[in-house]
């Protein structure tokens, strides 16, 4: 069983910065890839970024890649999110994910609000 919380979710300007995290907390968490996805209202779940402990970065959404950082503390068992030039097409609710990879097996954390708005 993992757990995921999400934190650092807020309102920031068009342009402005933000930088999630996420602490997971169970065992074995090195055999998981993790990252985060992004839902805004209306639209489905989409990727964001995933990293696996031993490899780094895995893959970046589209929409993000150039803006959007994911870096991971396999110690310390959390999973940042740094976000650069946020345009309001990032307004989302943010998910972290653990995805045990030999099962496919996802857990999610409950989503931290994302608003870009002047």
């Amino acid at each position: 069983q993992v757990q995921l919380v999400e934190s650092g979710g807020g309102l920031v300007q068009p342009g402005g910065s933000l930088r999630l995290s996420c602490a997971a907390s169970g065992s074995m968490l090195n055999f998981y890839v993790m990252g985060w996805y992004r839902q805004a209202p209306g639209k489905q779940r989409e990727l964001v970024g995933l990293i696996s402990s031993g490899e780094g970065v895995l893959e970046y959404g589209e929409s993000v890649k150039g803006r959007f950082s994911i870096s991971r503390d396999n110690d310390q068992n959390t999973v940042s999110l740094q976000m650069n030039s946020l345009n309001p097409e990032d307004t989302a609710v943010y998910y972290c994910l653990a995805r045990r990879m030999a099962t496919l097996r996802d857990y999610w954390g409950k989503g931290t609000q994302v608003t870009i708005s002047s």
